[in-house]
């Protein structure tokens, strides 16, 4: 059988621990193992095709319960700082483009938008009506 390797870092660790519950289930079927998973930790529970697709991950010899590399830029681009720069050159141009902040900050045009109208709520009164009221 393979080594287990088990690495608790970063922000997954819930699936992480998820993960390993589910190896010391690894004998018993996927069905067994989502339901005792779902009595314990209740609408925190994984969904059974995410169980499904782990048992199916041990059954290859592949033990991690850290997720292989992704290719791409990481998502780490979302700080604090970046989030400041952003709001910075909004108040210095109201009407500086979103490509325009991307080009300065060397990150995504997507990113720049997703901070804008996540992070920084700019944008939301429009959606929500307010706008004619």
């Amino acid at each position: 059988m393979a080594i287990l390797k088990v690495c608790y870092t970063g922000l997954d660790y819930i699936l992480k621990a998820q993960k390993a519950v589910i190896k010391i289930f690894f004998f018993c079927k996927a069905r067994k193992i989502h339901a005792i998973l779902t009595e314990t930790l209740g609408e925190n529970a994984p969904w059974y095709d995410t169980v499904k697709n782990w048992m199916a991950q041990f059954k290859r010899d592949d033990f991690s319960t850290c997720d292989a590399p992704r290719p791409g830029r990481p998502t780490t681009v979302t700080t604090p700082e970046i989030i400041d720069q952003i709001h910075e050159l909004i108040l210095e141009d109201r009407r500086i483009s979103a490509k325009t902040i991307a080009e300065q900050l060397d990150i995504s045009r997507e990113r720049v938008v997703s901070i804008i109208h996540g992070d920084l709520d700019y944008g939301s009164s429009r959606r929500s009506g307010s706008r004619n009221a």
